[in-house]
């Protein structure tokens, strides 16, 4: 079925409610482009067909789409239905299915599109709907029907009257449509609404009209459905979001003692039996090993590594750095682009002054040393194996031998070696 099926994905827009420089479907959701789940949901869906539609600053939107798939850019704005028209251009040699999705709806499950896919197969449907129930539907696009309860067309909510405002079912967006059938509507629709667009939901009307199979599959979860164009609903999406990353860790047998106030970001890897405490940061691409205790209140940036069994303890922030297993540090350090050895002890304190005001440069700590409540290492600068520092050194540039002990302002060895 998958050969037969192909997806427009539709990120052209400015996202004017965002009040953002930035492109909206690169707005981020846990860590990552919101653009990259939907990218991730067609991969899970194993749709090889895919066009992404771009528009506003697409250069910078390209840089995240993988290769081998399509991009078609709308150099006007003029609406939905011309963006589909002009992804349509890229397939013009395909037969079968076109499945609409967006940009700016990440949270979308592979079982509510591939329920909906079958649902429009198995019927041979002209066009099938993803719709939802809404209490509140503000917002959203009204879901039409004649007397006899079958889909007729779409009220945006900005062209509605007060009738159709106060319909709950509403269009999520998703759409699979037959693609000859999609093509000659399309043709069809004119402008006639207030923002003088092109509305693809205009072609659910003229498909009707012209007595055309159209239904819809009801989804269950509406936050599903989310579209995002706002930063309320970006707060939202992360929300949702960061609860199903929290849960699928907890799965894998992550300790996380209150999910509700642990910010952890897609892809994050942890072992089992770790614990994250509250209060705790945890941004991309970052990896911790098994039996950890992390936080409360740490903040791991991007590019830390973590061992097995090591101690991140509370106030501690660690930026591209690796901490070798067994190691502690426990109270109010900043760690930034150092390499830790095993069975370190951090004293409280520590900082790890890697910024001259012109360049970044690197701490190493090899395995065993035990560096003192206060220290200042100003790198570059290596501590050896068993080193100590005393409490409040200054290690400014000179790097400390194995075993050796050094204590002072700037820091100084004494005579005796462990």
């Amino acid at each position: 079925m998958k050969k037969n099926i192909a997806v427009i994905i539709l990120a052209a827009g400015r996202g004017e409610r965002m009040r953002s420089a930035k492109p909206k479907v690169l707005h981020p959701v846990c860590g990552r482009p919101m653009l990259a789940y939907v990218l991730d949901l067609t991969r899970a869906l194993k749709i090889k067909n895919q066009v992404i539609v771009l528009g506003h600053k697409h250069e910078q939107v390209r840089k995240i789409i993988p290769s081998g798939i399509k991009i078609s850019i709308q150099k006007k704005l003029l609406g939905t239905a011309d963006a589909v028209k002009t992804a349509l251009r890229q397939l013009r040699n395909f037969k079968g299915t076109i499945l609409i999705l967006y940009g700016d709806i990440p949270l979308l499950k592979k079982e509510a599109i591939g329920k909906l896919l079958k649902y429009h197969v198995d019927n041979n449907l002209d066009a099938t709907l993803l719709t939802a129930q809404l209490d509140k539907p503000s917002g959203y696009g009204r879901i039409l029907r004649d007397r006899y309860a079958s889909i007729s067309g779409i009220a945006e909510e900005k062209d509605a009257d007060d009738f159709q405002k106060d319909i709950k079912e509403i269009n999520t967006g998703i759409i699979c449509f037959n693609k000859e059938r999609l093509i000659a509507a399309l043709n069809k629709v004119r402008p006639n609404n207030r923002k003088k667009e092109y509305y693809l939901t205009d072609t659910i009307g003229i498909l009707y009209k012209n007595n055309y199979l159209v239904d819809g599959v009801r989804i269950a979860d509406i936050n599903e459905a989310l579209g995002i164009n706002s930063r309320q609903d970006l707060a939202k999406a992360n929300r949702i979001m960061q609860q199903r990353i929290n849960e699928e860790l907890m799965k894998k047998g992550v300790g996380i003692v209150d999910p509700d106030s642990a910010f952890i970001s897609f892809g994050t890897q942890i072992g089992e039996d770790t614990t994250i405490y509250p209060f705790t940061v945890i941004e991309s691409n970052v990896k911790i090993g098994k039996s950890c205790s992390i936080g409360p209140f740490a903040h791991l940036r991007e590019g830390t590594r973590l061992g097995n069994e090591v101690v991140a303890g509370n106030f501690l922030e660690i930026v591209r750095s690796s901490i070798s297993s067994k190691t502690f540090a426990k109270h109010f350090c900043y760690l930034g682009d150092s390499r830790i050895g095993k069975s370190v002890n951090i004293g409280a304190g520590t900082v790890t002054a890697n910024f001259d005001a012109n360049k970044k440069s690197s701490t190493v700590i090899k395995d065993g040393a035990c560096i003192g409540s206060d220290t200042i290492l100003v790198a570059p600068v290596k501590v050896g194996r068993r080193a100590i520092t005393g409490a409040g050194s200054v290690l400014a540039k000179k790097d400390v031998g194995d075993g050796e002990i050094v204590v002072g302002v700037p820091a100084r060895p004494l005579t005796k070696k462990r």
